[in-house]
């Protein structure tokens, strides 16, 4: 299987801090990576370098083998990557159709496609940003990467300080993004039990560099390594469909 994200000894931070150091990491077309770690372990900062808004410190990142180390972030955006961050920066000011709309390219993914995938945005379509509740801000978040129509896509822990019955919502829809659109995703996620059965494979940072990684079904039947570094045990749950 041909490598979509290709990383190779990168490290990178912000001003003279370096956060994440010595990451290789290669992720293939269709295929799903959690991103495992306690608070301040470098998630984060993983995800903002693929985007571009960390210094770069060393190595180098390729997408479908196109090195982007030097692109700027809209470049990389152009590229193919499609971003959530925790902060999800939706347009508050404008409607949810608007926010859509907005940023949407050609692609498989329409507005009318994001509406299938989250009814509650349909039935707000009119609603500004900032009248929606922060789940379905989340929501329209994705949906506003899903509309880039990006080949890999981005996620900072999703379910951060959402309500269960919105969590379980959110994780279904992005089971079927990734099972059976075959989208390729890497997910942080400080809750290891919430996104295994979501994704293909998982690593677990810590202090800036990749202490573990591993099938996500072999972390599900075996948590040892979820215990030792994360000092939880990750709940029984379906592990993922074969990958595309």
């Amino acid at each position: 299987m041909a490598d979509l994200l290709r990383l190779d000894r990168v490290a990178a931070g912000y001003g003279e801090a370096l956060v994440i150091s010595g990451i290789d990491l290669t992720l293939g077309e269709g295929r799903a990576l959690a991103v495992l770690g306690r608070n301040g372990t470098g998630k984060t900062t993983l995800l903002n370098t693929i985007v571009g808004v960390t210094r770069h410190r060393g190595g180098r990142i390729a997408l479908g083998g196109q090195d982007i180390t030097g692109l700027r972030p809209d470049r990389r955006a152009h590229a193919g990557i499609g971003w959530v961050p925790q902060e999800r920066n939706i347009f508050k000011s404008l409607t949810v159709e608007e926010n859509l709309t907005a940023v949407a390219r050609p692609g498989a993914w329409t507005v009318e496609r994001v509406y299938g995938l989250f009814p509650r945005l349909k039935e707000r379509c009119r609603n500004l940003g900032n009248q929606l509740s922060g789940g379905e801000q989340q929501m329209l978040a994705v949906g506003r990467a899903l509309v880039l129509n990006p080949r890999l896509l981005l996620l900072d822990e999703p379910t951060e300080g959402l309500a269960p019955i919105i969590i379980e919502e959110l994780l279904a829809a992005l089971k079927r993004i990734i099972r059976d659109e075959g989208m390729a995703a890497i997910v942080v996620e400080q809750h290891a039990q919430k996104i295994l059965g979501v994704t293909d494979d998982a690593v677990i940072l810590d202090r800036g560099a990749i202490v573990h990684a591993a099938p996500s079904r072999t972390l599900i039947d075996d948590p040892a390594p979820l215990e030792q570094h994360l000092g939880v045990t990750a709940r029984k749950s379906p592990g993922r469909a074969a990958a595309h």
